[in-house]
């Protein structure tokens, strides 16, 4: 294993078809005023030898091509191992559509200072366009339906008072978290694929004894599905999103509920997806409808993979 000096940071990016957001997030990094941090670029099976561009611009990132995409859980496994083998004190993911704030990673390492039981930290997360609207300010969860709920959603940061908090889940759009924690929950899970992956693994690193909190003052800006907001004939938003929206969301229910809270949370969220099937027809989107159709399907009966463990 490489030695790096503590505190040392792994930041992870995954590019799949995003050269224009990839590269302005890289301008923001090279602006950092953290000392000690190395930038893994996850290049997803892009187009257009996006990878190739990439490392020519930015020579300082390590480029790890995976010729396939992956999906955002698999994509940053494989950085994530990258980074854990080369022995970096702590991980962050970090979605390729955000700008950040030139302190924001030393405000989110001081969080961990004297705090063993710290394992994630989220950053205070505002829209890119308009950078007065938070985007989020951490997750809370609901057991009793396993619905998971973003803090100060949409809200001005006049009108919402983000203070540093525990949190029931960090949004992998940027999570820090230390090498300790990672050893003992895990990766996350590829089941998921893309979508609530951060939510499932914030509950494992909790049921692990770790905490996870909100540095208030550590800012970034994010565009906010980048990846998936492309037009289509049934709107911006594919079918595809819809699919693994509502699969995934019955696999956070088989994960984490328990005992009578199955029943109810399963018919919660049946009840919601079936409204959404209504609406579509009513709108004549048939793809959005045969998609989440499916992914009530595959969410109730597809296998769910064990988690990996590094090492």
């Amino acid at each position: 294993m490489a030695f790096t000096p503590d505190p040392s940071v792994a930041i992870i990016l995954v590019n799949w078809n995003g050269y224009a957001f990839t590269t302005e997030c890289l301008k923001s990094l090279r602006l950092l005023d953290y000392p000690d941090f190395k930038i893994i670029v996850v290049d997803n099976g892009s187009e257009n030898q996006e990878g190739d561009k990439l490392k020519y611009e930015f020579p300082e990132i390590d480029l790890i091509e995976t010729n396939s995409n992956l999906g955002f859980a698999g994509g940053n496994n494989v950085g994530i191992k990258k980074a854990l083998k080369d022995g970096y004190s702590y991980v962050m993911l970090l979605n390729n559509d955000t700008e950040v704030a030139p302190d924001f990673l030393g405000q989110m390492i001081r969080k961990f200072y004297g705090n063993t039981s710290l394992g994630v930290v989220q950053p205070l997360i505002f829209f890119l366009h308009d950078r007065t609207k938070i985007w989020s300010a951490g997750g809370k969860w609901n057991q009793l339906f396993c619905r998971s709920i973003t803090q100060g959603d949409r809200k001005h940061n006049t009108q919402y008072q983000a203070k540093d908090r525990e949190l029931d889940w960090a949004t992998g759009c940027c999570m820090l978290i230390s090498r300790k924690a990672l050893l003992e929950t895990g990766l996350l899970n590829e089941s998921y694929f893309t979508y609530f992956e951060d939510v499932e693994w914030s509950l494992r690193f909790r049921e692990k004894g770790y905490t996870i909190e909100l540095a208030a003052d550590a800012m970034i800006y994010h565009e906010a599905g980048a990846s998936s907001k492309k037009k289509h004939a049934e709107g911006t938003l594919s079918a595809t999103v819809f699919y693994y929206h509502v699969r995934n969301q019955f696999y956070l229910v088989r994960s984490h509920a328990k005992g009578p809270q199955i029943p109810l949370a399963a018919s919660y969220h049946l009840t919601r997806f079936v409204l959404w099937m209504g609406y579509f027809c009513a709108r004549g989107r048939f793809n959005k409808l045969k998609a989440v159709a499916r992914g009530i399907k595959d969410g109730l009966k597809s296998p769910l993979q064990n988690v990996e463990l590094w090492g």
